[in-house]
């Protein structure tokens, strides 16, 4: 008797499941399948199935779009998953699922956040520690893609980190818990709304109608409920930072991984060794001045950091490390920190830790070091890189404090401003900050009347921005952007600030070094030339806002079109700028005129014969070019006012131009500009007319010798003006000539009978 073996056929295994058309992962599994398995008994199988979704979705990004609520429902259990390894690869895994979901869910982040914080703060109370640090990871996750999320839940986060940290048994026997756990802490501090007075909030004006209001918490429910629970954070923060005390004092030397801890409840930060406690004291000071209004600290506290942060930038702060150099020598513990500029860090714990005295440390028990300032090339690196995240406080610091702090405050940061790399991230920091203290935003204004210090310091921070450009040359386009973006910003507001308009003004003459400069006899090019075309017209935008734009930075202009090296757009979008500005009121009529002429009379023609096959070819001809370019300088002088007035002007400047003998093309384009400008009969004066009889002979000959007889189309457009020369010129028998003179002008115009009946047809 034969039995016959019947084989288990899994459902993704089965050959009767038709998948044509789905979008599968790797491993031929539908997003539908992948989700079932991630709640399978055996963790491999959750495991793979978490990383068969990852693929998925990457690949198919329209699975998630479809099914976004069920991606993240399944997501979401996984946090509390018993087993770590799962745990781990959801925490891998959902940033980009959740980078996917952020996309498709523009207008319903709120049921998204709902979604996952529910199993977070389930995940937060676990009895496994593992799962509560996964909980705080998730969190922080959630965050950095909806930061709204924090003020949504204030109350509750701020409670979960205060409970965590209380459990000092756990961070004290691993301390790479406490790391993953406050992550998030900087960034949610960082997210706290700015505290008003109550008069300054609406009181029914933003309210909605109850039957309206969303199920879901505002955006700004629960801050006026949330102070005390702040500052009970702050203390159990700094009882937990207390508890690494010890270790600085006992070590000699701090270690990489107490270290890590210890920054991890500030700021997750990895440095040199050397400047780790300039580290943790930049970090507090952050932290503090985001809770400054939350606390109300003293104003014997609030001094203490102002002369940290006066200290760190310019860069005079020491460090503090373990030592055996007793303090008895001075008559007080503060007198020694003041004198060696020292670490704050026992400032802030000493206070917190008490209400009275500030620096109720006892020198006898306390033995640190002091150090010079770091000179090594990993101490610059570090400063430049942390001291940037004290400034965002700057600008509202110096319309705070008093004018004695205000002073040393914008003085050390005008220090660093000079001082610092012009291509570190610092000095784009520095550039932000005074485009905040010198520009409107919001509702207060920096640069007021009464604010006198600050304007002090603004003319230094204004007189700087044309030579940092020439520091940055073309090696940073995206730092002299931002230069450029603020000198634009700064013009486009100087009309409407007396106190900025000077000082805007007086950038002409620096700011004509970005173009060009001429020095006996030679160009030099600057930076200008070689920018990217957004800097470029940054750049040429900045030069419509000078009220008066001197000859000199005009010439520096016109050197730069004239260079065969800059694109024709550019030279023309130079050339529509700069007469928007003359129309505007910005140029005066002569200065305008002379930068149109010496364009035209100096532009370089190639090749000198004209060839009307190649003319088209911009690399081997650019006849085209100055054609298009003197067509655009004619229409825009036609528009400058009255004709006659204009022409008058010109007259004896063309005049003198075209009898230096220029070439062809130079002198066809001048011939073009009188015509444009003169009328029937002509307004052009008797001895302009006695000129131009002298030089069109030799100008006709050269028409003849450099153009192809078979050329019609140029021929009229260098014959045409002369035509328009000699038929509004009829009269010349009233003009008082001499013999010579009336010979040579019906010489000229019986050879231009010649030329045009020896000319080809048409």
């Amino acid at each position: 008797m034969c039995i016959a073996r019947a084989a288990i056929v899994l459902p993704e295994q089965s050959v009767a499941t038709n998948k044509e058309g789905l979008a599968v992962s790797k491993k031929g599994l539908t997003l539908k399948e992948l989700l079932q398995q991630t709640s399978h008994h055996n963790a491999k199988v959750r495991r793979d199935a978490l990383m068969g979704i990852k693929d998925l979705v990457l690949n198919h990004p329209a699975e998630l779009r479809l099914h976004r609520y069920a991606v993240i429902e399944k997501l979401r259990e996984r946090i509390s998953d018993d087993d770590k390894v799962v745990r781990e690869a959801c925490s891998r895994d959902a940033p980009d699922q959740m980078g996917l979901a952020q996309k498709c869910l523009k207008d319903n982040q709120g049921l998204l956040i709902s979604l996952l914080m529910t199993y977070i703060f389930n995940a937060m109370t676990n009895l496994a520690i593992d799962i509560r640090m996964m909980a705080f990871k998730f969190f922080d996750l959630v965050v950095q893609y909806y930061p709204p999320c924090f003020s949504l839940y204030a109350e509750k986060i701020l409670q979960s980190y205060e409970d965590i940290l209380r459990k000092n048994q756990y961070y004290l026997e691993d301390k790479g818990k406490l790391r993953t756990t406050l992550s998030g802490l900087v960034r949610c501090l960082s997210l706290l709304p700015s505290k008003k007075p109550e008069s300054e909030k609406g009181i029914s004006g933003d309210r909605m109608i109850h039957a309206f209001e969303p199920d879901a918490p505002t955006a700004n429910s629960g801050f006026s409920t949330i102070i005390k629970k702040l500052k009970d954070l702050v203390l159990v923060l700094i009882n937990c930072f207390q508890d690494f005390i010890p270790l600085l004092i006992s070590m000699p030397q701090l270690d990489a991984q107490s270290f890590d801890c210890i920054l991890s409840i500030l700021q997750s930060i990895d440095i040199a060794e050397d400047d780790r406690y300039f580290i943790l004291n930049i970090v507090i000071t952050e932290i503090f001045l985001h809770l400054r209004e939350w606390i109300c600290p003293s104003a014997n506290v609030f001094e203490k950091f102002l002369e940290f942060i006066e200290n760190a930038l310019l860069g005079t702060v020491g460090f503090l490390k373990p030592s055996c150099i007793p303090l008895s020598g001075f008559d007080s513990t503060y007198e020694f920190l003041r004198f060696k500029r020292l670490s704050i860090v026992p400032t802030v714990v000493s206070y917190w830790k008490s209400d009275t005295d500030l620096w109720r440390i006892k020198p006898q028990k306390l033995a640190i070091e002091a150090r010079e300032p770091s000179s090594t090339r990993s101490g610059k690196v570090a400063w430049e890189k942390h001291v940037p995240s004290l400034l965002p406080f700057i600008p509202k610091l110096a319309s705070e404090v008093e004018t004695r702090w205000q002073l040393r405050i914008l003085e050390s940061f005008t220090q660093t401003f000079k001082g610092c790399n012009p291509e570190s991230s610092l000095k784009l920091a520095c550039l932000s900050m005074i485009e905040e203290m010198l520009i409107p935003n919001g509702d207060k204004h920096y640069t007021e009347a009464s604010d006198t210090v600050v304007l002090d310091f603004q003319t230094v921070w204004i007189r700087e921005l044309p030579s940092l450009l020439m520091l940055l040359g073309d090696r940073q386009p995206s730092s002299s952007q931002v230069v450029l973006r603020l000198l634009l910003r700064l013009g486009q507001f100087s009309g409407s600030n007396s106190f900025l308009f000077w000082d805007y003004e007086n950038t002409q003459f620096a700011l004509s070094e970005l173009y060009s400069t001429c020095e006996e006899g030679n160009i030099y090019y600057g930076p200008f030339m070689r920018l990217p075309r957004d800097c470029q017209e940054l750049s040429i935008c900045c030069l419509y806002y000078f009220s008066n734009l001197s000859a000199l930075l005009l010439k520096s202009v016109a050197l730069c079109c004239l260079c065969p090296e800059l694109e024709l757009f550019v030279s023309f979008r130079i050339i529509e700028v700069l007469h928007a500005a003359y129309k505007a009121g910005h140029i005066q009529i002569a200065d305008h005129i002379s930068f149109f002429m010496t364009l035209l009379s100096r532009f370089k023609v190639f090749p000198e014969n004209i060839d009307p096959v190649r003319e088209s070819d911009v690399k081997v001809s650019n006849h085209g070019a100055f054609k298009s370019l003197t067509s655009v300088l004619c229409s825009y002088l036609s528009q400058m006012g009255d004709s006659s007035v204009v022409l008058q002007i010109l007259d004896q400047a063309i005049i003198g131009l075209i009898l230096l003998q220029p070439p062809l093309d130079n002198a066809c384009a001048m011939l073009r500009v009188l015509i444009v400008l003169d009328s029937k009969p002509t307004r052009l004066s008797e001895q302009s007319i006695i000129a131009l009889s002298n030089f069109l002979p030799g100008y006709l000959m050269d028409v003849v010798h450099c153009i192809p007889e078979d050329d019609v189309r140029t021929w009229r457009y260098y014959l045409l003006p002369c035509f328009f020369l000699f038929d509004r010129s009829n009269k010349s028998s009233e003009v008082k000539m001499t013999l010579e003179e009336r010979h040579r002008f019906q010489c000229s115009f019986e050879q231009l009978k010649v030329v045009t009946s020896t000319s080809p047809a048409g």
